[in-house]
């Protein structure tokens, strides 16, 4: 699909759901790959049809509160204990966990050009390198953001992160990652989400690939609360797609990678993880179109708070304050009347970590392009560059549409750590606060 294609176009094209998958957010889902595979009645039989295993997969404690309780039943051809051999601790390049403190960068606003794809073959276990942590992975509170540059598909060689859970963001190049729930293709403009614990490979079925990666070290994502908005718009649970059960039979030695506490693990197995017959449950991998996102806004004047873009939200024990809001700026109508239209200056007790997957973003048409990215974190002020301000400031007030635009934040509300590869990288732009050098006093206390 293009990434110019239109939300009445996707709307559609999606009026049936897509082959392959099951549609609805946060439902309890069950999908066979072979007719009778699925228990009926119970979850764990004396015996599993074609001589399969029950196995549950828990994302929350037993005794969570049924709106919050995740689990899912599997029925597989060998339980999970034999995906587990003798591990031995690796090296894991660049990817980094919180609490991370391993260089003095003082504090500023910062904001790094495009990741370059590298010319070597790197797999997505590789080609990960983070960018920020915030929290404490060990107390499973606050995130990690990362950039992923994949030039070769994982081949016999799988992982799951017992840290938390991924969303993939993808920017340029479409992904296939084969999860033990079933398959999940993706383009630029979707989101993938993968749940803790949940085995899955990374195949790049068209050449290299670039995106950002949100590791969610706590509650686990989920749609927020519209309030007064009502029932309708935002991100529409309809449009969100989980796979259908797919297996592989498959006795050839593979690589099982596991991250645990901050370190990566490695396992020899002599099959194929992904041996999912069946399954039943809510805790599941799941897919989302953000070009489907309905966003509401100001229709009279003034500038709503972002918050009105929030896609997922991963909530903490404070009510009303994440532990990570996903939220987006897609195409939409500005038609605010004597109003300051792009996002104002401001300073903010949430961090945010934004990037930007096609198009040019509103507040910043220069400097920011598609794969970049930029940290304004805790209590630093931001705002549009002089360019942005001068045009808004001065242009006319007539309904204008901003299309083919796809920005995104990953906003916490811990401070964000930048690591040392972020510091020192060739792409950080060491000038970007100059952006704001050009905004001239203009007060003039005879001309109110």
């Amino acid at each position: 699909m293009n990434i110019n294609t239109s939300p009445d176009q996707i709307i559609r094209s999606t009026a049936q759901v897509t082959p392959g998958y099951m549609s609805g957010f946060g439902n309890s889902f069950e999908t066979e790959a072979l007719p009778g595979a699925l228990p009926i009645g119970r979850n764990s039989p004396q015996r599993c049809a074609y001589g399969l295993y029950a196995e549950q997969l828990s994302g929350s404690p037993f005794t969570a509160p049924r709106g919050s309780n995740e689990r899912s039943w599997l029925y597989r051809i060998r339980p999970s204990v034999k995906h587990s051999g003798r591990f031995e601790k690796v090296d894991g390049g660049l990817w980094r966990s919180a609490p991370c403190h391993e260089n003095d960068l003082p504090i500023a606003q910062l904001r790094w050009d495009p990741a370059p794809i590298p010319k070597e073959d790197m797999t997505f276990l590789q080609g990960v390198q983070t960018m920020t942590t915030a929290g404490d992975v060990n107390t499973q509170a606050g995130m990690a953001a990362h950039v992923y540059l994949i030039t070769k598909s994982m081949v016999d060689q799988h992982f799951y992160n017992a840290d938390g859970e991924l969303m993939f963001v993808l920017q340029q190049g479409n992904l296939r990652i084969v999860t033990e729930f079933g398959r999940i293709d993706a383009e630029p403009g979707e989101i993938v989400v993968i749940p803790r614990g949940v085995k899955f490979r990374v195949e790049i079925p068209s050449g290299p690939a670039r995106g950002y990666l949100c590791e969610n070290y706590g509650g686990a994502f989920t749609l927020p609360e519209r309030g007064p908005i009502g029932a309708n718009c935002l991100a529409n649970a309809r449009d969100f797609l989980t796979p259908v059960a797919h297996y592989e039979d498959k006795d050839t030695p593979t690589e099982l990678y596991v991250k645990w506490g901050g370190s990566l693990f490695r396992t020899q197995l002599p099959h194929s993880p992904i041996d999912v017959v069946a399954w039943h449950g809510n805790y599941a991998p799941y897919k989302y179109d953000l070009r489907t996102f309905s966003p509401v806004g100001a229709i009279g004047f003034d500038h709503p708070d972002p918050s009105i873009f929030t896609v997922l939200t991963s909530p903490s024990e404070t009510a009303g304050t994440a532990n990570i809001d996903f939220v987006i700026f897609p195409e939409r109508w500005m038609v605010a009347d004597n109003t300051f239209r792009p996002p104002w200056y401001h300073m903010n007790i949430m961090s945010e970590f934004m990037g930007l997957i096609y198009g040019v973003y509103d507040a910043k048409p220069q400097g920011f392009v598609p794969g970049g990215m930029s940290l304004h974190n805790c209590m630093l002020p931001h705002g549009p560059d002089r360019d942005a301000f001068e045009h808004a400031s001065n242009g006319e007030l007539k309904p204008v549409k901003l299309t083919g635009t796809m920005a995104f934040m990953f906003e916490t509300r811990y401070a964000q750590r930048v690591t040392a590869h972020a510091a020192n990288s060739a792409t950080l732009q060491r000038d970007y606060a100059d952006c704001w050098k050009g905004l001239a006093k203009r007060f003039d206390p005879s001309k109110p």
